[in-house]
């Protein structure tokens, strides 16, 4: 009859299914188990559980000198095997993580580095560097017809600015909103129809003007002459 039984060693860094023979000493048995967890003999503390999950061990090998079957282990079941004193041992120094001497590196000395991380996605353009499509310009409804006949508001009594819508949208001189483009009936505007380059709407000099639609009232305002003064206009 085999004396012979399979077990499982499991220790902090390895997990495995050996075969030993119970007339073997616990001394024997930690030379083997020193090639299988790289855990020095002197560090090895071995305890028989029946299966990995059992926390409570049924039994310890404490005495070097006798066979693993005084014990009376068992075929599958499992020898947990602690490093007692993982600091001097090649596998403690492994995952003994405060025995490692820290590398630190500024924010700015980090960002200059090209073999990082942020180099990379910097480079491929990934996550927030990444382009992002701009949002388009939402332009709301301003109900002002082109052509119409109005009147700008102004802060001087009996001066009324008047003239015809010629435009009414978005420019490039600002950004966002609706401005409305006016002829006035007089030489009263600030340019010909055009900003900055940029034509709108066509009329004679210093007879166009921008303004907001806030400030522009339509309706029937026939022409009359006017003694002008300059107000606050684009």
């Amino acid at each position: 009859m085999s004396s012979a039984i399979t077990v499982f060693v499991v220790s902090p860094d390895t997990r495995s299914e050996r075969r030993f023979d119970l007339h073997i000493t616990v001394q024997q048995l930690k030379n083997k188990l020193e090639l299988i967890t790289g855990i020095p003999v002197p560090n090895q503390a071995i305890a028989v559980h029946d299966t990995e999950e059992d926390q409570t061990p049924v039994a310890l090998l404490e005495d070097d000198s006798r066979p693993i079957g005084f014990y009376g282990v068992r075929d599958r079941q499992v020898l947990r095997v602690t490093d007692m004193n993982p600091a001097t041992s090649f596998t403690g120094q492994l995952t003994d993580v405060s025995q490692v001497e820290k590398f630190e590196l500024s924010d700015g000395a980090y960002a200059q580095r090209q073999d990082t991380v942020l180099a990379y996605k910097q480079r491929h353009k990934i996550g927030r560097f990444s382009d992002k499509p701009e949002e388009p310009a939402v332009t709301p409804h301003v109900d002002i017809p082109l052509g119409a006949r109005c009147e700008v508001e102004t802060s001087e009594a009996n001066f009324h600015k008047r003239g015809t819508v010629r435009f009414v949208g978005p420019t490039k001189f600002t950004r966002g909103g609706v401005w409305v483009g006016i002829e006035y009936d007089e030489p009263i505007g600030k340019n010909d129809g055009s900003v900055q380059g940029e034509r709108y709407f066509t009329c004679k000099p210093n007879y166009g003007v921008f303004v907001r639609p806030d400030r522009v009232t339509v309706g029937d305002f026939p022409v009359e002459e006017i003694n002008f003064d300059e107000d606050e206009e684009m």
